[in-house]
């Protein structure tokens, strides 16, 4: 059953353009979210919610983290929240990372702006299950670098700015080749880079996780949804997503 809980700031911090962390405190969510999954945040004054990425988990201390892009109002609004106020959240949902069947092999993880959170929870994951971890970030310019430090903690990391202010110059695509063989991949980021991403690595297994906006978050309204490949249909990005296998749909 869904139900919505609160949940208790306990840290808020701009860590890079635009870029802001919340480190929020709710022992249901933090116990059971798995790698992939989202929070969908009500916020004051706004009709919709928010679907927001689960970038870190600590089950320790009941703690889950957040990081999202003060792009329009809602997320402008939510970075105007402080420690120690409380903000309404379903969750943890959907569908997450699948990496049960990989151990003992080697994953790229491919990230673009702020597709990059969820990939961190996941490589921690795949780091305790002894899964050798490549990461390439991609961001805009080096003022929207974040994350760098922790994703060097799991593995090879490899930065790709659009202006080449920072890393390499171009696109995530651009640093594939780069890359030492590797067994699957999981990437998250813009539709135009998932679609790049999937053309480049068709032959490859791997997983997309889709950033759409919703309506419900948990598969009622329909508003968000994705073709599949094999014309039956569409699927929810919600609730049958927000990770999808490479090969079951179409960007």
């Amino acid at each position: 059953m869904i139900k919505q809980e609160k949940l208790l700031i306990t840290s808020s911090n701009l860590i890079a353009k635009d870029t802001v962390e919340l480190i929020l405190k709710n022992n249901h969510i933090s116990q059971n979210a798995k790698p992939g999954q989202f929070i969908h945040i009500q916020l004051d004054g706004f009709t919709l919610r928010r679907p927001i990425s689960i970038a870190d988990v600590d089950q320790e201390h009941g703690k889950i983290t957040i990081l999202f892009k003060t792009f329009g109002n809602g997320t402008k609004k939510l970075a105007t929240y402080q420690t120690g106020q409380t903000i309404n959240a379903l969750g943890p949902l959907g569908n997450g990372f699948v990496y049960s069947d990989v151990k003992d092999k080697k994953a790229l993880l491919i990230g673009g702006g702020i597709g990059v959170p969820p990939l961190y929870h996941l490589g921690k994951r795949l780091v305790e299950s002894n899964i050798e971890v490549i990461s390439i970030l991609g961001y805009q310019t080096a003022e929207s670098v974040f994350y760098e430090a922790e994703f060097k903690s799991l593995g090879d990391t490899y930065v790709v700015t659009d202006d080449g202010t920072y890393g390499y110059q171009g696109k995530v695509t651009d640093v594939i080749p780069e890359v030492d063989q590797f067994d699957i991949y999981y990437t998250c980021g813009p539709t135009p880079m998932l679609r790049a991403v999937q053309e480049k690595l068709e032959n490859v297994n791997g997983y997309v996780s889709l950033e759409e906006r919703m309506g419900c978050g948990v598969g009622a309204c329909f508003a968000c949804v994705v073709a599949t490949k094999d014309d039956t249909g569409y699927k929810k990005i919600c609730q049958d997503g927000p990770v999808f296998n490479a090969k079951e749909v179409r960007l």
